[in-house]
This record gives C-alpha cells, sequence and structure tokens, in this order.
C-alpha cells in the first residue's frame, strides 16, 4: 500500500498536514501518532490516532470533544466548519434543514451542551436526517459519562471514514503517471 508508505516516511510536519483534518480541528492528533510508526495497514494508522485521544487525560478529552461543532450549529450556519464536516452533514441534509427543524436542532444542541458539556457528536452517515433527531433526543436523557463514550465512539466511525477517503485520495494520486 504505496499511500501508507508515503505516510510512514514523511517528516512529521508532511504527516500532520495529510492527516491533521481527519480528527476535528485537532491536529495535535496526527502529530502524536507520528511517533508511533510504521503502519502496516489502514487499521493499525487509525487505531494509533484513536489510541492517542484516549490516552488523554479528562480535561484534554473535554477540549477534544469541544472542538467538535454542532449540527447545522453556528460555524454552519456562518460557514466556518471543516470542509470535511460540511460534506458530512450535508449527507444526512443538515445543511437544508427548514425553519421549524433548524429551530428544534438548535435547541437540541443547546439543550445537549447544557446537560454533558460538549456538543452532541455523531456519524450522520450512520443515519437520517430523521434518525439523527431521534437519536439527539434519546442520547440527552442519558448520563454524561456514557455520552462522553457515545461520542468517542462516534468520532471513531467519522474518523475512520475521513481516513479512508484520505487514503483513497493518496493512493489515487500516487496511481497517476508522472508526467
Amino acid at each position: 500500500m504505496t499511500e501508507l508508505t508515503s505516510l510512514n516516511t514523511a517528516s512529521r510536519d508532511a504527516f500532520a498536514a495529510m492527516l491533521g483534518p481527519v480528527f476535528e480541528n485537532s491536529p495535535w492528533v496526527a502529530h502524536a501518532a507520528w511517533e508511533r510508526r510504521p503502519f502496516n495497514n489502514a487499521d493499525g494508522l487509525h487505531a494509533a490516532m484513536m489510541a492517542v485521544v484516549l490516552e488523554q487525560d479528562q480535561a484534554d478529552i473535554a477540549d477534544f470533544l469541544n472542538a467538535h461543532p454542532d449540527l447545522a450549529g453556528r460555524e454552519a450556519q456562518q460557514g466556518t466548519m471543516t470542509v470535511e464536516s460540511v460534506a458530512e452533514q450535508g449527507t444526512a441534509g443538515l445543511d437544508r434543514l427548514s425553519a421549524t427543524e433548524l429551530a428544534e436542532m438548535t435547541e437540541l444542541n443547546r439543550s445537549y451542551r447544557g446537560r454533558h458539556g460538549f456538543p452532541f457528536i455523531v456519524c450522520v452517515r450512520h443515519y437520517t436526517k430523521l434518525g439523527i433527531f431521534a437519536e439527539f433526543r434519546h442520547r440527552l436523557a442519558r448520563n454524561s459519562a456514557d455520552e462522553r463514550g457515545e461520542a468517542l465512539r462516534q468520532i471513531g466511525f467519522i474518523t475512520r471514514y475521513r481516513l479512508n477517503a484520505l487514503l483513497d485520495r493518496l493512493a489515487r494520486r500516487e496511481a497517476l503517471p508522472v508526467a
């Protein structure tokens, strides 16, 4: 897998530049994962990056979770979300909410953050728009410790999709003939 070879041999800065967007607003994950090279496969790379996150203390994990945007929230409305989040939220139609849906989403975001201390994090690729609303309501009632664990589990799904997409892009670019 030549895309992993290029990552395994990249400088720390180049590695972080390529993999930084995999974890939302958290390029430090890629910087730290660089130390764990070489990676034999995408599973090993993803596991190493997740381990970097999970090895953090509770305060750093809270900061990490708070680096994520609210669903259809302020960042989406102001156009300041990452390219990856824009695309992901668009797959579930969160960029096309009705005024009523947007008002409900805003209230759910506010309530969830108020209760748990971090934004609602869900792998939107696993849900329909209606499913996201249902999951939001269900998870809002849970205890915060369980929600922290669920948020990290969802981040595992999200980042695996992002990593796979990045590795696919690298493979296609490396497969092109050199002019």
